[in-house]
């Protein structure tokens, strides 16, 4: 039996949605904790990696926190965002978090849209340079919604039985 760690970071509740989600589709001795309530992952044999998308990248938080992940480790990153799915905006984090945790085994990755906050949404919408992306983010107010949860548990799975394979 394996050891499974779903770590996240959350600021409005979205990536912790997505993060229990994940977790209770897990066969077999998995975690959820917060990011900053997890130390080292060493004893992990599996890491399940959320976080936000903040300003179309990675939160300071979780890019030091993949920085410290052992060599080799396998992980998945899953994030939410406001962009649409598939977009580029909706892309770049979970790029750029690939590219911070390239010494890890990453075993896959997942995205879904996530509510954005009135604050972050006031200050976008003002924003010229923001104002197609405040567009897309008003639509995502109802998210995750069930649909993406479920998504977010086949993800959680299909990541189980690569890393029973792999």
């Amino acid at each position: 039996m394996s050891n499974i760690l779903v770590t996240y970071f959350s600021k409005t509740g979205n990536t912790e949605k997505i993060a229990a989600a994940i977790h209770a589709s897990l066969e077999g001795n998995a975690v959820l904790k917060p990011m900053k309530e997890t130390g080292s992952v060493a004893e992990y044999d599996l890491v399940f990696i959320g976080f936000p998308v903040h300003t179309h990248s990675v939160p300071f938080l979780v890019e030091k926190f993949l920085k410290t992940i052992p060599k080799g480790k396998k992980i998945a990153l899953f994030s939410t965002h406001g962009s649409l799915t598939g977009s580029r905006l909706s892309r770049e984090a979970l790029e750029y978090a690939s590219v911070i945790a390239s010494h890890c085994k990453i075993l896959g990755s997942f995205s879904c849209r996530g509510k954005v906050s009135p604050q972050a949404m006031e200050v976008f919408s003002k924003s010229p340079e923001h104002q197609v992306w405040a567009e897309m983010a008003v639509t995502a107010r109802t998210h995750p919604d069930e649909s993406d949860l479920a998504d977010a548990r086949t993800f959680a799975k299909w990541i189980q039985t690569l890393f029973k394979h792999s």
